[in-house]
């Protein structure tokens, strides 16, 4: 049987590209068959990365079968996975998030969690000597998915691993990483075909604290003044999207890379209570700007309060 190796849905760049690293992996050195798998449309950073290295985009999984062999990579939070994941043969787990729990498995199974940026980083570290073999394209999906979730090393998340790891896959590769980083966040901040719905929805985890359920939304950009344009659009939509997706409120936070800063749109009381409680602040309008606030896994989702 074929293992399917999946990242979580709203796929961005590492639920994208680890993937399809992983799966080169797994059929190339350990002789198994497998493919990668997404959960979502990829944004599109994720999709100029593909196009970028000349990878074709997985297809699109909307659940997974009964007994199906899966590799679950860059999440463990059974709200980002499948329906159906707990009934399908889990194989191994490789992320670098919190444990939120809730994934059932058949059987004892390989897990790796390790507090670094990136998952590509984790997978370079288990391929060990084989990690040598990886082609071009495979490497360039791995440059990728660490600047990405680094921002360019400017993300508090960013270890030393991740840094070196980046420097030595630019240089193997003949790239320039400014270059580069350039590129894919031009891509990235290009948002001009989307709805409000799917940009509230392109790159958001559900999270829940207090009792209350949050759709914690990020756009990382270099050009937030484009999405701040349709700030009043975007809190329309707002009610809408938290109530199609079955949770309490919408958090967006339009994160600027290049000042490495956040503004968080502020559509009613309950966010604003939210906002000076989390971020020690005062919110006076219908946005908030947080200085230095730009990873959602180690400054926005550990900080929430209600």
């Amino acid at each position: 049987m074929t293992t399917f190796v999946f990242g979580h849905k709203a796929p961005d760049t590492d639920s994208t590209g680890s993937p399809i690293i992983w799966a080169w992996y797994m059929t190339e050195i350990q002789g198994k068959s497998a493919e990668a798998r997404l959960l979502g449309t990829p944004n599109t950073e994720a999709a100029w990365m593909l196009e970028r290295w000349g990878l074709e985009q997985p297809a699109i999984l909307e659940d997974v079968e009964d007994g199906q062999r899966v590799v679950i990579v860059d999440t463990n939070n059974p709200a980002e996975l499948p329906a159906n994941i707990n009934k399908a043969d889990i194989r191994a787990i490789i992320d670098h998030h919190r444990l939120v729990g809730g994934l059932e498995t058949r059987g004892p199974v390989g897990i790796t969690m390790q507090p670094l940026a990136c998952t590509a980083t984790i997978m370079h570290k288990l391929m060990g000597d084989d990690a040598s073999k990886m082609p071009e394209a495979i490497k360039g999906a791995m440059l990728c998915c660490i600047l990405s979730d680094t921002l360019e090393f400017r993300s508090p998340t960013t270890t030393d691993e991740d840094r070196d790891l980046a420097i030595a896959l630019a240089k193997d590769l003949g790239i320039e990483i400014p270059a580069l980083a350039s590129e894919m966040f031009a891509a990235k901040s290009d948002v001009s075909r989307f709805s409000e719905a799917e940009l509230l929805r392109m790159d958001s985890k559900e999270f829940e604290t207090g009792g209350t359920s949050f759709r914690v939304s990020v756009l990382e950009t270099t050009s937030p003044e484009t999405v701040l344009k349709r700030k009043d659009a975007l809190i329309e939509a707002m009610p809408h999207v938290a109530s199609e997706d079955g949770v309490a409120q919408v958090l967006l936070f339009i994160v600027d890379i290049l000042k490495e800063e956040a503004t968080l749109l502020v559509p009613n009381d309950t966010v604003r209570s939210v906002a000076e409680k989390s971020f020690a602040t005062v919110c006076s309008g219908d946005t908030v700007v947080l200085p230095g606030v730009v990873s959602r896994k180690k400054q926005i989702i550990p900080n929430l309060t209600v």
